[in-house]
């Protein structure tokens, strides 16, 4: 059997902002966090298309916004915290509203942060996006589908939010894989319940699928790479058929894959819609793996609540 290869998403950014930086009207700024974010990879390759803001989201983002006005295709790029928090204001006049081409690329978002801590934990940047009108958002699941968002991103005329991990997360989608801006992927068939995840939270529903198969649970399983605009069709028809949904992010269940699921359905094809993320608390400091454990971010839980909505159709 093939060793599993794992890889953070944050690596996947760096590298294909390195291979955009081929075309001459693609610029990149950070906030002081370009080790971090990865941009660093860019900046030795493209020294003079890198701007470093320093330690100032909100004004980063106001010049990303002046240089798209004048032909570039701008990357900002600081941590979730920071990008869709701090500088939330600025992201939504100078970018969003004129609908802008800039492109925000948010790493360490989520509990997988782990020892920076509950500041640095933002599980609530997804809902902020979400409630701006003109954005974008991509959470894609490994580094295969984040390299390809990236460049879709570029292609995409218009304000793009990207959320990339800091943690090495395994691998679910094949060198041949084709990213599609909007489109859900099925990567498991099912007919029981339907699993719909995002984000790293994609491999462990792999996980649960396959240890619910064993007990004869048949479960669909799709990942949901951008949640804005998300994919209707996919979810009306896994509603359909399996007649009850379970979402699995890591993000709160407030605002996010979970909420944006149940407002669709709720009107388009009403079935029980049970979420899994994080519940309405701060993070906390720890390895991430064991956060994800504690904060019911893996394939047990997600296999546990699948089983409950089984028993509810």
């Amino acid at each position: 059997m093939a060793d599993v290869i794992k890889c953070a998403t944050r690596d996947a950014y760096g590298k294909a902002l390195k291979e955009l930086g081929k075309r001459d009207n693609v610029l990149v700024l950070d906030a002081d966090l370009a080790k971090a974010t990865k941009t660093i990879t860019f900046k030795k390759e493209f020294p003079e298309k890198f701007i470093d803001c320093g330690i100032a989201e909100g004004n980063m983002m106001g010049i990303a916004a002046g240089l798209s006005t004048v032909g570039y295709t701008v990357f900002a790029s600081s941590f979730a915290m920071f990008a869709a928090g701090r500088a939330f204001e600025q992201v939504r006049n100078s970018i969003a509203y004129p609908k802008l081409n800039v492109k925000i690329g948010a790493t360490h978002a989520g509990i997988s942060v782990g020892e920076d801590g509950a500041s640095h934990q933002c599980c609530e940047d997804i809902a902020l996006m979400r409630s701006i009108p003109n954005m974008v958002i991509i959470n894609p699941a490994d580094d295969v589908e984040a390299y390809q968002a990236v460049l879709a991103a570029a292609d995409y005329e218009g304000p793009v939010y990207m959320r990339f991990g800091r943690l090495a997360v395994p691998r679910v989608n094949s060198e041949d894989y084709k990213f599609e801006l909007g489109k859900g992927v099925t990567l498991k068939d099912g007919n029981d319940v339907t699993i719909v995840a995002t984000g790293l939270m994609v491999n462990e529903a792999l996980l649960a699928a396959e240890e619910l198969k064993a007990e004869g649970i048949d479960a669909r399983v799709i990942n949901i790479h951008t949640i804005k605009p998300i994919d209707k069709e996919i979810l009306v028809k896994a509603a359909k058929e399996t007649g009850v949904i379970v979402t699995a992010e890591e993000h709160s269940i407030i605002g996010g894959l979970g909420s944006a699921v149940a407002e669709v359905l709720s009107e388009e094809c009403p079935v029980p819609v049970l979420r899994l993320g994080v519940e309405d608390t701060f993070g906390k400091s720890g390895p991430a793996l064991e956060l994800l454990k504690i904060f019911g971010l893996d394939a047990k839980h997600i296999a546990e609540k699948a089983r409950k909505a089984v028993t509810i159709k």
